[in-house]
């Protein structure tokens, strides 16, 4: 495995340097009411490449008008780019079908206006998809819980835009690391500190993850669809940080101070558990296995296999 490219390191202002991707189809409803069909629309997904923050577009079809538009709005809300790097259309295969031909017929457009714009369109080389992982990874977190929490449900385009907003605002809640080695500080670094320059929050609406779909209006299932997808991926988020695989071999224990995630299945979303741990307990064999964690409303003690630590930058 290569080293990560220079454009991944650069610091610079969040988006300056991103990679773009598509996502679906996903189906949306033309209008409200009876006789409304059902239409194909596609997830255009950008990535910070510094940040990893994430930026979600919901684009009407495969064009270049399309997506152009796309950018544009990209552009208003986060700032115009130096580079956007893509995958190249030959790399798709199968289903993608459909993109593959898009990025062909259309990227003498995309680069024309990308070049208009002192954008500079790159694209990854042919059949190679794994030197696109940053923005793969970023179309996984979101199309893999959102095709099975949507389901079989319909919605028109405003609603589907106001899912991938929310989702947007979810992604960008995660904590990378701690803020700072203060014992008292209960902050992490999260990707919504380069985009507002503070942890993102929410409204805490009425908690419906368990009411049946016949009893909600459309605004409350757009909200349950949130909340379902919330309490899939934050569960998967908080699996990828404990690296353990087997508990055959003693790792290093957990030290004192450390900046924490908690398992905690009843959190609503954009809402975290954090705390520093503050003792451990060794067994008869010297290895630890419980912790003391002293978090904003008092002090928990909670199982190894319930923690997370956030990772660390070594000096």
């Amino acid at each position: 495995m290569g080293n990560l490219p220079q454009e991944r390191l650069d610091p610079g202002y969040p988006f300056i340097r991103c990679g773009v991707d598509y996502a679906g189809p996903v189906f949306t409803l033309n209008r409200k009411g009876r006789g409304a069909r059902v239409q194909k629309s596609y997830i255009c997904l950008f990535i910070c490449f510094v940040t990893r923050a994430v930026h979600l577009e919901l684009v009407s079809g495969l064009t270049s008008d399309a997506y152009m538009l796309a950018l544009k709005r990209f552009i208003s809300r986060r700032g115009k780019p130096i580079e956007i790097f893509s995958d190249n259309g030959k790399n798709f295969v199968g289903l993608m079908n459909e993109f593959s031909k898009f990025l062909n017929d259309c990227s003498d457009d995309i680069k024309e206006y990308a070049t208009s714009q002192t954008i500079k369109f790159k694209m990854i080389p042919f059949y190679a998809s794994h030197f696109g992982g940053l923005w793969e990874a970023g179309v996984k977190s979101c199309k893999h819980h959102l095709r099975r929490v949507v389901g079989n449900a319909h919605l028109t385009f405003e609603e589907y835009t106001t899912v991938l907003t929310q989702i947007e605002a979810i992604l960008n809640s995660r904590p990378l690391t701690p803020m700072s080695t203060d014992p008292l500080d209960l902050l992490p670094l999260t990707p919504a500190h380069f985009l507002v320059g503070r942890p993102l929050t929410a409204p805490v609406p009425a908690d419906v993850h368990d009411v049946p779909e016949h009893r909600l209006t459309r605004y409350q299932r757009v909200e349950q669809i949130r909340q379902h997808f919330w309490r899939r991926w934050s569960k998967e988020y908080v699996s990828e940080l404990q690296t353990r695989s087997k508990w055959q071999e003693h790792k290093n224990d957990l030290k004192e101070n450390t900046l924490v995630l908690l398992k905690d299945d009843n959190l609503p979303p954009l809402k975290w558990s954090l705390g520093r741990i503050l003792k451990t307990y060794p067994g008869k064999d010297g290895i630890s296995r419980v912790a003391d964690i002293r978090k904003l409303d008092g002090v928990v003690r909670r199982a190894f296999s319930k923690i997370c630590p956030l990772p660390l930058t070594d000096n």
